[in-house]
């Protein structure tokens, strides 16, 4: 986490005093599906992206950007709560990224 970052989180935690989670509704407690749905289309609608985007996109983002970085997959699978490792695969059919730098283990026999 950048230290800008955590400074935000921690300027946030200090105004708000969250009880049990870190983002809470506004009577306490965690946010319900509903109200998670509209801040994130609001937060669309303002940063002017006319992409279709919901928050399961955001969740396959976070995979994906995991998966590009380099994390394992059993830890994405971990994070994601899936119980079957063929769920998370799926995300190893979005990104190509890294492949450049994969050799076959047969370029490497001297002699052929």
């Amino acid at each position: 986490m950048t230290p800008f970052f955590f400074e935000l989180l921690r300027d946030y935690y200090r105004v708000y005093r969250p009880k049990h989670y870190l983002f809470e509704g506004a009577e306490g407690g965690k946010y319900s599906a509903t109200s998670l749905r509209k801040i994130f289309y609001r937060a669309l609608q303002s940063s002017k992206i006319h992409k279709k985007a919901s928050l399961h996109t955001l969740r396959h983002s976070f995979a994906t950007h995991l998966l590009e970085r380099g994390t394992d997959l059993r830890c994405i699978q971990a994070l994601l709560g899936h119980s079957s490792s063929k769920t998370t695969e799926i995300y190893t059919h979005i990104t190509t990224k890294g492949f450049e730098g994969i050799s076959s283990p047969l370029d490497e026999i001297d002699g052929l």
